[in-house]
């Protein structure tokens, strides 16, 4: 199993899509890259603490590459805009890879490069060595699967979840 630590905008939309990819292990939600030691999610939204709001994934890559994470995540959100995702601002949103190794670190600037033939603005996206890791509160947990009729998931994680699996079908735990 290998590690993989992705940030694209509020965590609770980057764990519910990656969760749904065959040969992912696990998600767990949390922060990274800030300076501030085991920050609360109040702290990190508030601001001020470097933190990005982060998917800390467990995967397979015999099952899934991490090229492939990158493929999905380079999709499922905007990595042009700097420090947000849609209505959600701050740097806690910002678009971030937090390589484990050098060979991370070269995937990443590949994809970084496929994808700015993809958007019509430029990647913001930062590529950032991983440094650690503070799993967010338990209630942040499945917060899709567990709240699906709250509002911000019904407008925000939802279509986020739904364009992920029309365009990554065959890499689905279901497919």
């Amino acid at each position: 199993m290998e590690k993989a630590t992705l940030a694209g905008g509020c965590f609770w939309c980057t764990e519910a899509v990656f969760n749904e990819l065959r040969g992912v292990d696990s998600v767990v939600p949390g922060f990274m890259g800030g300076t501030v030691d085991n920050p609360s999610y109040k702290q990190v939204c508030a601001g001020g603490t470097g933190h990005a709001e982060v998917s800390h994934i467990t995967f397979d890559p015999a099952v899934i590459s991490y090229s492939d994470l990158l493929d999905v995540f380079f999709t499922m959100h905007d990595p042009t805009q700097l420090n947000r995702q849609g209505n959600d601002i701050g740097e806690h949103y910002r678009s971030a890879v937090f390589y484990h190794d050098d060979a991370q670190k070269a995937a990443a600037e590949q994809a970084i490069k496929a994808a700015a033939a993809v958007w019509d603005r430029q990647i913001v996206t930062e590529v950032t060595k991983a440094g650690a890791f503070w799993p967010a509160e338990d209630y942040h947990y499945d917060y899709f699967t567990n709240n699906p009729d709250q509002p911000y998931c019904e407008a925000v994680v939802a279509p986020k979840v739904a364009k992920a699996r029309k365009q990554w079908a065959d890499k689905l735990k279901t497919a």
